[in-house]
């Protein structure tokens, strides 16, 4: 349980720190006894998103996803990508994932500083690709731990995030032992909505579905929807799920315009929160498509999410009470 070095160059040392060993490969599982008694508890609390550290493989997401699965959890899987070897596998990664996590603290000293920001860009158009919520993380806002204003440095680095298409940028040391944990977040979310404000935000290419799998015609209305919302000026696409799948794909698409989930399914509520451009609300009354639509169109606009003479696109199954295959998309306006 000790370590043994040498100071090479010294700094502060602080308590309750993780060690990083660049050029070598651990044979440690990814999930510890720890982790796996952390694990137990988060499960039993129905956590909606689990993070899983150091990942190398796609087996150590399988293997979180057995136990999750054992446990019959609703929980969702963050892949941290921190490692050289997850980098290498990250095609295989995302696969098995339901989100990424591009940790750039550690992955920076695991691999060249030089290479953390096309990495962190590659591993966005990938998840784009293939409809997964990514996270960039970890000094984003770092002087902040003792300064009251941002670098300018940061405020690009938070702005690019966000244009990259990042679906969140996360906060770490500034607000768990910084001396201005609210000012922090102020200063982010300023950065964050003028960027978003902007228009710029886009995924860098045209994704459109290729492969005629059983989802092929999902994937190709949400498609659609997302470039007819943007050819018509849509103030809002809205759409019904169980699973939340529609949610994730329209996301990934990046549509100029506000995705507006309505849920039977109480579990991926705060799950969805975590999606670029999602908001999500229960409703249960699947009685027929043309009363559910006139229903949720009044609920969007009694909440101020539209106005009178705006245009919207509305997506579903039909029949809509059976939560099948999203099938039908319809352009329609506000009155």
């Amino acid at each position: 349980d000790t370590v043994k070095a040498k100071v090479i160059q010294g700094g502060p040392l602080k308590s309750k720190k993780g060690v990083n060993l660049p050029n070598t490969k651990i044979s440690l599982p990814c999930l510890t006894e720890k982790d796996l008694a952390d694990l137990k508890v988060a499960l039993k609390h129905e956590v909606e998103w689990i993070g899983l550290s150091f990942v190398r493989s796609p087996e150590d997401v399988k293997e979180l996803r057995r136990i999750i699965d054992e446990n019959n959890a609703p929980s969702r899987i963050i892949s941290k990508i921190e490692k050289p070897e997850a980098v290498v596998e990250i095609d295989g990664i995302i696969e098995a994932t339901d989100a990424i996590m591009v940790a750039r603290g550690d992955l920076g000293v695991e691999v060249p500083m030089q290479g953390v920001p096309l990495i962190q860009k590659m591993i966005v158009n990938k998840c784009h690709k293939t409809a997964r919520p990514v996270v960039i993380a970890t000094q984003m806002m770092e002087s902040m731990i003792e300064s009251m204003t941002p670098t300018r440095a940061e405020v690009n680095d938070v702005a690019n995030s966000v244009l990259d298409g990042a679906d969140a940028v996360m906060l770490s040391g500034e607000t768990s032992v910084g001396k201005y944990p609210l000012h922090v977040i102020r200063a982010m979310s300023k950065i964050i909505s003028h960027v978003e404000e902007s228009g710029q935000v886009q995924t860098k290419e045209e994704n459109p579905p290729r492969y005629r799998n059983d989802r092929f015609i999902t994937d190709s209305i949400c498609y659609n929807a997302s470039k007819i919302a943007d050819q018509v000026g849509a103030s809002a696409i809205l759409t019904m799920t169980f699973s939340g799948y529609t949610g994730f794909k329209i996301s990934s698409h990046r549509p100029k315009t506000n995705i507006i989930v309505f849920t039977a399914n109480r579990s991926i509520l705060n799950m969805l929160s975590l999606i670029w451009g999602v908001r999500g609300f229960y409703y249960d009354k699947m009685v027929s498509t043309d009363s559910t639509f006139a229903d949720v169109k009044r609920i969007v606009r009694e909440k101020g999410l539209v106005s009178e003479g705006d245009m919207v696109i509305k997506i579903a199954s039909m029949p809509i009470f059976e939560s099948g295959m999203t099938n039908m998309l319809k352009i329609s306006q506000i009155d």
